[in-house]
């Protein structure tokens, strides 16, 4: 049967992906308890309708950083797409391109840039910043040069949290999914099994650097010619830091609970973030959206875009680039209908009186 809400996906990847691959796209860090609040500040918050509104045509379409999208939906950045498909971040960015949504690469992606940036639509890159400054930059430079439209930095990563189902699995990357944009000896150790321990949370303690600060993102900034977004941001301190810092935009991000542990769920702090942004930048969120209605949630609260993350890979699981592309028909269809049925017919219509 084909699937008609993403929850079909989740239930289709439980039954069929093997239980260590399952285990890192599903997991989260320490008791998985930020894991689970992000989805459950979705379920606590209502929507409030209005009624006798002409909504006889909903318009969906939105402008982020100067580009037009079908929706403020878009693909979070995550890593080696082939370990659930065999054509990965290509088929992902061609469903997300059709759709006319953002499609976040990651900087460990397992099909190339220029692959990748072929399917046309929206795009930017994730990237962490390792320790080896030259990588970085070549990195950086390619991307540029196959024509992404922007670079997300993640700040909440210094270094991989651990993620008990991935050291219980001994996660280690199979021999034929690797990070294809970066060289094989910076991402040797993702290949080493190791009883008891994840092999990439060892990679990201030999890796990434964990002495960056604020005043080295005028390094990257000055280098990359590119628009600059935060992910990771959680704080109203944070967020003014970044406005303060020149950045572009930010996104409102516990990295889908797979870092700090007991870190607050995305759509509670988003509201303050926003408030302290006041409109300076685009304020995008992601964590726990697995439906249309959360899409309505988190723009009535500021957010400018919210990324899919997990649900994205469950669909390429399940039908590659056609069942990317049906998650996104799925989510843009019930945000259309939310917001139809709160009698809200534009993406500007919506603010805090929306939800109760």
């Amino acid at each position: 049967m084909k699937p008609i809400r993403v929850e079909d996906y989740s239930a289709h990847a439980k039954a069929t992906l093997a239980g260590d691959v399952l285990g890192y796209l599903d997991g989260g860090a320490g008791s998985e308890w930020t894991l689970r609040a992000n989805l459950a500040a979705y379920e606590r918050m209502t929507v409030r309708p209005r009624v006798l509104v002409d909504v006889a045509r909903c318009d969906t379409g939105t402008t982020l950083l100067g580009t037009g999208l079908s929706a403020p939906i878009g693909i979070a950045p995550m890593a080696y797409h082939r370990l659930v498909h065999d054509e990965g971040e290509a088929a992902t960015a061609r469903a997300a391109a059709a759709a006319g949504v953002l499609f976040v690469a990651s900087m460990f992606a397992s099909t190339g840039l220029a692959e990748m940036a072929a399917a046309g639509g929206p795009q930017w890159m994730q990237l962490y910043w390792l320790r080896d400054r030259g990588a970085l930059l070549g990195f950086v430079e390619r991307t540029r040069a196959a024509g992404f439209g922007a670079l997300v930095l993640t700040v909440d990563a210094p270094r991989v949290a651990r993620r008990p189902r991935d050291a219980r699995n001994g996660f280690t990357l199979p021999a034929h999914v690797r990070a294809v944009n970066l060289d094989p000896e910076v991402m040797a150790t993702s290949h080493v099994a190791e009883s008891g321990s994840s092999a990439l949370e060892r990679h990201s303690r030999e890796r990434f650097d964990p002495r960056i600060t604020w005043a080295d993102l005028g390094w990257l900034r000055e280098r990359a010619g590119l628009p600059l977004v935060l992910k990771g941001i959680l704080t109203t301190e944070d967020a003014e830091l970044a406005v303060a810092h020149g950045v572009d935009a930010i996104v409102v991000s516990n990295h889908g609970g797979r870092q700090l542990d007991g870190a607050p769920a995305t759509l509670d702090v988003l509201p303050e973030v926003v408030a302290q942004v006041a409109g300076r930048i685009p304020v995008l969120v992601d964590g726990g959206v697995r439906t249309g209605t959360d899409v309505l949630k988190a723009v009535a609260l500021g957010a400018s875009t919210v990324l899919v993350g997990r649900p994205a890979l469950w669909a390429l699981a399940h039908s590659g680039a056609d069942g990317v592309a049906d998650l996104l028909g799925i989510l843009r269809a019930e945000l259309d209908e939310a917001m139809a049925l709160a009698g809200r017919p534009r993406l500007a219509d919506l603010d805090r009186s929306a939800l109760g």
